[in-house]
């Protein structure tokens, strides 16, 4: 059962962190809010396949992207300029 959530999670993630990227590129969507969370929740998904299938450098670079969009979404909530 844990194989098939992290699977699921991960295809989530790169579904999420592609969407992002295409949203933003053809400027269907700004900088805002969707865009972080479709970061973070996407980059949480291939983090928990990366570790589930021990590729480590991926996985380091899923969590400084998750920090990335947290930081963020952070910012927008409390009003602090970008």
């Amino acid at each position: 059962m844990k194989k098939i959530v992290a699977e699921i999670a991960g295809w989530y993630g790169m579904t999420a962190t592609l969407a992002a990227y295409f949203l933003i590129s053809y400027a269907l969507i700004g900088p805002g809010l969707l865009f972080q969370v479709l970061n973070l929740t996407g980059a949480g998904g291939l983090a928990l396949i990366s570790l589930r299938k021990k590729a480590y450098p991926v996985l380091a670079l899923d969590i400084v992207w998750m920090f990335i969009a947290l930081i963020a979404i952070v910012k927008m909530c409390i009003k602090v300029p970008a």
